[in-house]
């Protein structure tokens, strides 16, 4: 599971002042102690990359990874990508779904425990939508727009977008009117579709899915823009907690969720294919933007 070589984070935020952010909120939000359940429990975050908040679906996804695995299983739900990457940094979770963006900026901190496959792949892209009635043809014709962004820390929901952005020589604080962010890739989608915003930066696996879902809101949205296929956000450790029995049987469940008819259910719900064993290389082309906008962001 190791991954070398290990490289210095290539990002603007301080990892001490991300570190020091998961003790805060480990008081702030009162993350449960384990000793709180019956036996080892797994704890596991879950931030906006996750399609659904649903009931059902966290109950189901709790109960495949505790039998799969044989520990009791938490998961820990926050708002925003630098909630749970800051609580996995500083060792507060066991392993948590994040995003590659937040991957790389502490990738020599964490290890991938497993990359979640996609129509039979581990990647996805990022859009750029619209209103479905509206004739903008390229980034330029989004000028003076009200943007809509996911989150700071997302990679298809924010870094993808500024990326192309600094390519062409635009500036977001003087190209667009306005921009904000939702938290959440379905916000994106609600905010460009009721005009709350005129375009919006969706991660492509969200809106794909949610058309299936939601068919008449997300009808309301257009793709203007894909971006290249990129690494699927993954499921995460950090590197101290990487070669221990709590991570080896989560990778273990992972990984063979596609084979038992109670991870299957899951995987449905989700709308993946499966889980597959980490490659550091699929994560390549973020990292080519995070050392391009090095400096800028």
């Amino acid at each position: 599971m190791s991954i070398r070589p290990r490289r210095k984070s290539a990002t603007a935020l301080s990892r001490r002042r991300f570190v020091a952010a998961g003790a805060c909120l480990a008081l702030a939000t009162g993350l449960k102690p384990a000793r709180a359940l019956n036996g080892p429990v797994i704890k596991f975050g879950l931030t906006p990359v996750f399609l659904n908040n649903d009931l059902q679906l966290l109950n189901a996804l709790k109960a495949y990874l505790g039998k799969a695995t044989g520990f009791g299983i938490e998961l820990i739900t926050r708002r925003t990508y630098q909630e749970v990457t800051s609580l996995l940094v500083s060792g507060q979770l066991d392993a948590a779904w994040i995003c590659g963006y937040p991957f790389i900026q502490f990738r020599d901190s964490l290890e991938l425990v497993a990359i979640p496959e996609w129509n039979s792949k581990p990647l996805y892209q990022s859009y750029l939508i619209v209103a479905s009635g509206r004739e903008a043809q390229t980034i330029a014709d989004l000028r003076g727009d009200i943007h809509a962004f996911s989150d700071p820390n997302s990679n298809s929901g924010f870094l993808v977008t500024r990326t192309l952005m600094f390519e062409q020589g635009f500036k977001p604080e003087s190209f667009f009117r306005k921009t904000l962010f939702t938290y959440g890739h379905r916000n994106v989608i609600r905010a460009v579709a009721s005009n709350l915003a005129q375009s919006g930066s969706v991660d492509g696996y969200v809106w794909e899915v949610m058309r299936e879902l939601e068919p008449e809101l997300v009808s309301r949205t257009r793709v203007m823009h894909r971006s290249q296929w990129l690494g699927f956000p993954p499921i995460a450790t950090s590197r101290k907690s990487a070669d221990t029995g709590k991570t080896h049987a989560l990778q273990a469940a992972l990984i063979g969720m596609a084979n038992d008819p109670q991870g299957r259910r899951v995987l449905d719900m989700l709308k993946l294919t499966g889980f597959a064993m980490p490659k550091e290389r699929v994560y390549d082309g973020i990292v080519r933007m995070v050392d391009e906008l090095r400096g800028v962001l």
